[in-house]
């Protein structure tokens, strides 16, 4: 790519992609930090201590950019906000269950970087970060397999020949005899009951041990409906015959000492549940069964509601950081 002489400010979007993935790295390092010291099975740990290292790497990385540019770097999460004396919340199997999903959650919102990207520095920080996150992947999935942790989607018999759809019946699903789920839709379903089932662990871990009554009803609630979606999707999968993936509901000790602060893991969930309204609409544009799409439509509206209200919970403690915002034209035109 040819260099460019003059100096170009990030635009907007550059600026939103590094700012939430400060947001998001520094909450990371609070994690990983106390996960690295109840860990024991070794090879779990070197996975924890990678993600650790490109964590750290990111939000030395984000602060030099931000700097350069004369943004206030945002305060994210820090040592406050954990407590790495606090005695285990989770297994090791679930640390690795949870390095799984959150590591395609940061391969989806780096493809997303790159792609609202157009400064070359920042093509090309995303696009190294998404490297990393590629082989930090494979690393865990491999792991997984090898530990009998990782839930692999069903398998599908390959068919005789190339078919084509003749009948509208194809799309039917609220009334009479439903058709198998084709291998788009199953993928979709396992997929979202995949992270379901890590976010309902957390739920149960962290309603556990938040100090805030209204926190930790708040968990729970989200838990049930987490526990709700999962069942809904087991249930269609069980009418094509499929099996579900695994929960891991078990993985969660009885501790009841915060290893986090209520701001921590609200924002968390909170975040889990912005990317799941995202990753359920994309099944919903891709299922084909009337009764499906028209159930993930409800799960969104379910989950939205839920969504917004940990947002007001944390705008009402103060903890929600106000991303960088345009100028109000109005407001300063009328200012005198």
């Amino acid at each position: 790519m040819k260099d460019i002489s003059h100096n170009t400010g990030l635009t907007s979007s550059e600026i939103a992609n590094l700012w939430s993935q400060y947001i998001n790295d520094s909450m990371s390092v609070c994690i990983l930090k106390y996960y690295l010291k109840s860990v024991e099975d070794k090879d779990i740990r070197s996975i924890l201590k990678i993600a650790l290292r490109l964590s750290l790497t990111h939000v030395d990385k984000i602060k030099g950019f931000l700097d350069k540019e004369n943004y206030p770097v945002p305060k994210g999460f820090t040592k406050e906000d954990v407590d790495l004396a606090a005695p285990r919340l989770f297994s090791d199997t679930f640390m690795i269950v949870y390095m799984h999903i959150m590591t395609i959650h940061g391969l989806s919102g780096y493809a997303g970087a790159v792609s609202t990207s157009t400064r070359h520095d920042q093509i090309k920080y995303f696009t190294n970060c998404s490297a990393q996150a590629m082989g930090l992947y494979s690393r865990i999935l491999n792991l997984m397999l090898e530990k009998g942790i990782a839930s692999r989607p069903p398998n599908i018999n390959p068919p005789s020949q190339i078919d084509y759809v003749e009948k509208q019946s194809f799309l039917t699903g609220w009334f009479g005899t439903r058709r198998p789920l084709n291998a788009v839709e199953s993928s979709g379903i396992f997929f979202n009951m995949q992270k379901n089932a890590a976010k309902i662990v957390l739920e149960l871990g962290f309603s556990q041990v938040a100090r805030s009554k209204v926190i930790r009803d708040y968990l729970k609630r989200g838990a049930n409906i987490c526990d709700q979606h999962f069942d809904f999707f087991r249930s269609i999968l069980a009418e094509s015959h499929l099996p579900p993936p695994k929960k891991w509901d078990a993985e969660v000790t009885n501790s009841t000492v915060p290893p986090f602060s209520d701001k921590l893991m609200l924002f968390h969930i909170a975040t889990l549940i912005s990317t799941a309204i995202g990753y359920y609409g994309a099944a919903f544009s891709l299922s084909q069964r009337r009764d499906l799409a028209g159930k993930y439509s409800l799960l969104i509206v379910d989950i939205t509601k839920y969504a917004e209200d940990g947002v007001n919970i944390l705008i009402d403690n103060g903890w929600l950081e106000q991303p960088p915002t345009f100028d109000d034209r109005d407001s300063l035109m009328n200012k005198n």
